[in-house]
């Protein structure tokens, strides 16, 4: 079965991103699993529903992009950062309050500690 983090090995951002708009672009060009098709007409290859196994990739794979889109979220915060913005700005940037920004940038370094201890 495929799970993010298989997927996390193999894809960076931007291959993830190209294969689920490959998946999501098919399953929503698909025709219902209930309607038949006309036998007539010569089906469309980028139009058949997906397996099981591809489904569950999509699946797999939106949560790789979460992951990825966080993790550069907060590189680019410690960029900002570095650069002197301030964390009103930073706040400001990510919709946010700068409160929030500090605590959510805060507890991802804590997460990246061994330990788990604040730096």
């Amino acid at each position: 079965m495929t799970t993010p983090d298989e997927l996390e090995q193999r894809f960076t951002l931007l291959t993830a991103a190209a294969r689920y708009n490959q998946l999501r672009l098919r399953d929503a060009l698909a025709p219902p699993a209930d309607d038949p098709e006309d036998d007539d007409d010569e089906p469309d290859p980028d139009a058949r529903p997906l397996s099981r196994e591809e489904a569950l990739e999509l699946l797999a794979l939106g949560e790789v992009l979460v992951r990825k889109a966080a993790y550069g979220r907060q590189l680019t915060v410690r960029t900002a950062r570095a650069a002197g913005a301030s964390w009103t700005q930073i706040g400001a940037a990510l919709a946010t309050s700068k409160q929030s920004a500090w605590e959510t940038h805060t507890r991802w370094l804590a997460d990246q500690q061994p330990d788990g201890s604040r730096p």
